[in-house]
C-alpha cells in the first residue's frame, strides 16, 4: 500500500510540503525607512560648512539658482572658503580657480556676529580685487 500512495504523489511524504514563493519585505521596508531617517538627519547636518553664531535680521531668504560659493569668517579672522581654512593671500587665487560660471558666480560671505567687521571688510575687497561683483552677505533669518 505505501508504494501505491509513492506512485501517486511521485514523491512520497516530500510532495505534501509545499515550497512558499512569497517573499517577505517587511525587513526590506524596516531597513529603509531607517535609512530614509538617517539621511534625512544627516542632509540637516551637510548644509552648513563652518560653526558661526550669524546675526539676526529680518530680511528674507534669496533663492538660489546653483550651487554658490560660501566664505565664512570667525570671530577670531578665520577665512574658510567652503569647509577648507585658506588665507587672505591664498583666497584670491583659489576663487579664481574654483570659478565655474566666470566672474558673475555668487559669493555668499557668512561672519560671526561677535567678530570684528574688519576680516569681513578684507575678505570683501580681497573678492572684488579678484573680479567678482556677486556678493551677498549671509546672515540668520529668525530675528529675535
Amino acid at each position: 500500500m505505501a508504494s501505491m500512495r509513492q506512485a501517486r504523489t511521485g514523491r512520497g511524504r516530500r510532495s505534501r510540503r509545499v515550497l512558499n514563493s512569497q517573499i517577505n519585505v517587511t525587513p526590506l521596508v524596516d531597513v529603509m525607512l531607517v535609512l530614509l531617517i538617517v539621511f534625512i538627519l544627516t542632509a540637516q547636518f551637510l548644509s552648513v560648512g563652518v560653526p558661526l553664531e550669524l546675526p539676526k535680521t529680518d530680511a528674507n531668504s534669496m533663492q538660489a539658482e546653483q550651487e554658490e560659493l560660501t566664505i565664512s569668517v570667525r570671530k577670531d579672522g578665520t577665512i574658510f572658503l567652503q569647509e577648507t581654512e585658506v588665507s587672505l593671500e591664498d583666497l584670491k587665487t583659489r576663487l579664481v580657480a574654483l570659478a565655474d560660471n566666470g566672474y558673475e558666480e555668487r559669493i555668499n560671505i557668512r561672519g560671526d556676529k561677535d567678530g570684528d567687521y574688519g576680516p569681513v571688510m578684507k575678505v570683501m575687497a580681497t573678492i572684488n580685487a579678484a573680479g567678482f561683483t556677486n556678493i551677498g552677505l549671509v546672515t540668520d533669518p529668525n530675528a529675535q
